[in-house]
This record gives C-alpha cells, structure tokens and sequence, in this order.
C-alpha cells in the first residue's frame, strides 16, 4: 500500500513540474495563444507606420494581430473595445480618438489590458501592468524645435515665431506646446508669438491659415510647426508667395518621408523623428507581457512607476537626414 501510494505521488509530483516547465518561457499564456487588438483613433502617415511595426513585431513574437480604424468616432472605438472580450483577445493597443473618453474605453474594455499609443492619457487613468502608454515624451519634441531655433538665430535678442499646433485635445499637442514655449523663453530672449493657431495636424489647414498670416505683413523669424504635414503646407504657402525658404526655418515633426524629403530639397529646416516603428514595437512586447500576467519592468524604455514606456525622439536636419525617412 505504503509502495502504491510513493509512486501515486511520484506521478503527481512529475505531473506539476511538467505543467510548471511548459510555462516557464511565456507564463501561462503562450506567444501563439495572445491576441492583440489595435484600435487606432485615425489613419495618417505616422499612424500607418505605427501599426505595420506593431503587427510585424506581433508576427516576430509568434502572437496574433488585428488591427481597426474608429475613423474618428468615439462611438465606434467603444463598440471595437466592447467587442474585444467576446472575440477572445487577451490585450488591446489603443489610441483615443479623445483622451477625455479614457474612463468610457477602459470600462468598455472589461478585465482586458491596455496599452495605450499616439494619445496619452492622463497619469491618473494610467495603472502599472494594467494601463500604460507607449510612446514618445512630447516635450522633448518641442524642446528640440525650440533649441534648433535658438542656435539658428542665436545672434537675435528678439525673436518673432509662428506656432501651428495639432489638435486640441490631443496629448502631443500640448506636450509639444509647453516644450517649444518653456524652452524658447527660459532663453532670456524676446520671444513673439505673432501668430498661433491649431491646424490639427492638416496640411491643407496649415497652409490656409499661414496664408491668412501673411496678409497681415507681421515679420516673422521662424515657423514651428507641430508635425510635418503642416510644415508641408506653410513651405507650399512660403512657395506661392515667393518666400526664400533659406531665409525663413520651417520646423515639424515626425520626420515622416515627406519631411525627409523637403529637408534634403531645402524646403524644410528641422524635423524630430518621433518613431513609429518604434512605438507599435515597444505597445506589442509590453501587450504581450501583459496578457501573459508578467511586469513589464524589464522592457527598454519603461519608466520607473512602470506607467509608461518611452521611446526617445532624435534631431533630424540637413547633416544627418539622410538616415530617416525612407
């Protein structure tokens, strides 16, 4: 009996330690068994390449991937997030067609993680190993563009700028507000803002409400815009109204392949590479962390409260642009 009983147990003993090394290399969720949603808030450029490096890195990492566009609508990223449980997926990336809406997605959501991208939200909605954002610090992209400015016309005591911004209530937007302005008159210089509007990331707004600038006759040292599609439209402005473009810096960011390109024509002054492959690549690794019930504390880029994982933006002008944007 005392025999029967060893090897009953042996079995059970054999039987844990087998289960326990089938999890040990991707914790109780394997890399084939995650399903990730990416609901994107808008196509654009920038968003395109955010979600071709999400979805091939998610095909590197042996994981499953479906990508949907709300368009726009606050109603349909809902129902996408509503759906998400029903449909099997273990982790949704999400980018907010409205920050202010975050409470709605993550209810909507259910018990799954999110890891939001593109649109941060605000820190208290954040939650590490729950709720975290993948991205890039706005700020900084603003601080570039400002310390640009600042070296091109460092023998000005006065300077006249053109501030075209994104969309309102988006995180960048202001991210990038604060960077280029902060930093701007921490300078000690006179710093005008002669014109300033939202141009919500539009080429076609940018350049009609640069045109509106122009007939004002107000001087102007410098155009900081928010992105490069809206620099893209001031330069077509600067063009239609004879403008030497080498006598007026006009700065994006994203270093998008247009933008490369208008830099390498000396159209374009400055750009800021914020990373969308890298973004989509870094929302996937910690997506799939999460579905498999492990901290992402070990990811390049995560900060210390765990909140977010940040992917830093590069300087991108005429000596080295030859590298991005291709």
């Amino acid at each position: 009996m005392r025999k029967k009983l060893g090897i009953l147990l042996g079995m059970v003993i054999l039987g844990m330690f087998v289960l326990t090394g089938c999890g040990s290399d991707g914790g109780a969720v394997s890399n084939k068994d995650v399903k990730i949603l990416l609901v994107l808030n808008q196509m654009d450029s920038f968003r395109g390449t955010l979600v071709e490096a999400a979805r091939k890195t998610a095909e590197a990492e042996g994981a499953q991937f479906e990508f949907k566009d709300a368009e726009g609508s606050i109603e349909k990223q809902v129902n996408y997030l509503k759906s998400a449980g029903q449909e099997g997926y273990n982790v949704i990336l999400c980018s907010p067609v409205n920050p202010e809406t975050v409470v709605e997605l993550k209810a909507s959501a259910g018990d799954i993680p999110i890891v939001f991208i593109n649109s941060c939200p605000d820190e208290k909605q954040l939650k590490e190993g729950k709720y975290i954002y993948a991205g890039s610090d706005e700020f900084v992209a603003g601080q570039f563009q400002a310390e640009y400015v600042l070296d091109k016309l460092a023998g000005r005591q006065e300077i006249n700028v053109v501030l075209l911004k994104g969309e309102k209530a988006h995180s960048a937007t202001a991210g990038r507000t604060s960077g280029v302005k902060r930093t701007l008159e921490d300078s000690g210089k006179t710093i005008n803002y002669v014109f300033e509007d939202y141009a919500d990331w539009d080429q076609g707004l940018a350049k009609h409400l640069f045109e509106i600038f122009l007939r004002t006759g107000s001087p102007v040292d410098c155009v900081l815009c928010e992105n490069d599609s809206m620099a893209l439209g001031v330069i077509e402005a600067c063009k239609e109204a004879d403008i030497d473009l080498s006598t007026l810096p006009v700065l994006g960011v994203d270093a998008t392949a247009d933008g490369c390109a208008a830099i390498k024509s000396g159209d374009m002054a400055f750009t800021v590479c914020q990373s969308g492959a890298g973004q989509g690549e870094a929302a996937v690794k910690a997506g799939i962390r999460f579905a498999q019930g492990e901290a992402a504390d070990s990811l390049e880029g995560i900060s210390e409260d765990g909140k977010y994982v940040w992917v830093p933006f590069e300087k991108v002008d005429s000596t080295n642009v030859s590298q991005y944007g291709n």
